[in-house]
């Protein structure tokens, strides 16, 4: 099984980081620029990303479980292509901030022939958006 985990500990309150995966507006500031978004069950979403070596990917999600301010889960499929994963997001309350563990498993479901579907590649892209991107938009709060 394929699986990516990235654990970030965040000097912010727990509520800034529900805030940072679940709002619209505040997504578009780390993650991607979605149409709309809606932390509730069954809400799909959609968005298109860029392989490596440039082919574009429509991204489909359907949020699967929503624990507000501790989980927020959500498949993550391509159009046109086999394979279905689940992108799962869980907080927790520490003295100083908030902990944050990424799970992306099901990796193996997706064409292994293709690098882009490679699993080095989903560690460097969702270890660049906890630990740069997310973490400077939190910093800057």
């Amino acid at each position: 099984m394929k699986t990516v985990v990235v654990e970030k500990f965040y000097n912010a309150p727990v509520e800034a980081v529900w805030k940072a995966l679940t709002d619209k507006k505040e997504m578009k500031k780390w993650y991607f620029d979605l149409s709309e978004f809606k932390a509730e069950v069954g809400f799909e979403f959609q968005f298109t990303g860029q392989g490596v070596k440039g082919d574009n990917y429509l991204h489909l999600c359907k949020i699967t479980e929503v624990i507000p301010l501790k989980k927020l889960q959500y498949s993550w499929e391509y159009e046109n292509l086999r394979g279905y994963s689940l992108v799962t997001f869980e907080l927790s309350k520490e003295e100083n901030g908030t902990r944050l563990k990424l799970t992306h498993s099901g990796l193996e479901t997706f064409p292994q022939d293709n690098a882009d579907f490679d699993i080095k590649n989903f560690e460097g892209g969702w270890t660049e958006l906890l630990t740069k991107l997310l973490r400077d938009y939190l910093t800057e709060k």
